[in-house]
């Protein structure tokens, strides 16, 4: 039995795609029809979650976006169709529960869950319940809304769930005894850092949990995005590399890049978006799940001294700390996400 279950997890390892780094969103898309399907896209009206939204939309799926001031989103999503702007907070368990709630009782199956919302490098901040801000709006906001939504992902019947994490993971992953930094000096970058291995260790549990009823989970490194919302706490000398020149991609035989993955080149938000749109739609991970991807194709395993830019640490995809994680952020949110 123990040997069934190891040989049906995802091999974190690339697929050879036919993807790269410079494609987008839209070319992932291609000519598919998403008629009839629901999407909810969480930062779905800024940056790389709107041009995710937009592709969804335009290929014929009904997207939701939830926003914590829907008036403001109005205009970025003007002219996208079939998008609902919903009233949501990662910050407030209850305004999750009240979105949700709403979503529920319209009756509709939830296709794809696309948890994109997030906060980059932030200074101390805490939550009415003392949880620091990256932790609780990247990972436990996230965490508590998929909890929710389980019977519309479940009424879907092959729904998948993306959570968009970063190469950033790879400076350090979840400290399971202090995640709120309440016992050691709060620093911007590792608590960044340990909310996008939460990322990819929710995906990894979710996945794992969730598999049997249809239900994926994949996590995602969009890119260096420089025009990416989510960098408004950085100072200008922080911002990131500068753009480079891409090196044309080595082919395999049949004419296909043979890699995948260029770690510094600087992507739009049209190519920053590919990876959540493939991960969401692609049928080349039909059966497949629980594994972090990047420039569109699952990434390569690196060891925990590697110094390369891409690739998935090994703290991000430890099943056992996946397991802890799961068990942690049902304490710390007070949901219970039985499966």
């Amino acid at each position: 039995m123990e040997s069934q279950t190891k040989s049906y997890l995802t091999v974190q390892a690339p697929l050879a795609s036919g993807f790269d780094a410079r494609t987008t969103a839209a070319e992932v898309i291609g000519g598919l029809d998403l008629t009839g399907k629901v999407a909810i896209v969480t930062g779905g009206y800024s940056g790389i979650g709107l041009e995710t939204s937009r592709v969804l939309a335009e290929a014929g799926a009904t997207v939701i976006v939830p926003a914590r001031t829907p008036a403001k989103a109005m205009a970025a999503v003007s002219g996208i169709p079939r998008l609902e702007l919903e009233t949501l907070d990662l910050m407030d368990p209850a305004s999750i529960d009240s979105f949700v709630r709403r979503f529920i009782a319209s009756g509709r199956p939830l296709h794809f869950l696309i948890n994109s919302a997030g906060i980059m490098a932030a200074p101390l901040a805490r939550d009415a319940r003392g949880y620091e801000s990256q932790f609780a709006t990247n990972h436990l906001g996230h965490f508590q809304l998929t909890a929710r939504l389980w019977p519309a992902l479940q009424q879907a019947d092959q729904a998948r769930v993306i959570s968009v994490s970063s190469r950033a993971h790879r400076l350090g992953g979840v400290d399971l005894s202090d995640p709120n930094f309440e016992r050691r000096e709060y620093d911007k970058w590792k608590s960044y850092a340990q909310s996008k291995s939460a990322n990819v260790l929710f995906a990894v549990a979710l996945d794992e949990k969730a598999k049997a009823y249809g239900v994926r989970a994949f996590a995602v490194h969009p890119g260096l995005i420089p025009s990416s919302g989510i960098g408004r706490f950085l100072k200008t000398e922080e911002v990131g590399v500068k753009p480079v020149k891409v090196q044309p991609a080595q082919e395999d035989e049949k004419g296909k890049p043979a890699s995948n993955t260029n770690s510094d080149f600087m992507k739009n938000t049209e190519q920053g978006a590919a990876t959540s749109v493939w991960c969401a739609v692609s049928e080349q991970l039909a059966g497949l799940g629980g594994v972090y991807c990047e420039d569109a194709d699952i990434a390569e395993a690196v060891p925990a001294d590697s110094v390369q830019g891409s690739g998935v640490w090994p703290w991000a995809i430890d099943r056992e700390a996946a397991e802890r994680l799961w068990v942690l952020s049902e304490q710390l949110t007070g949901v219970k996400f039985t499966i």
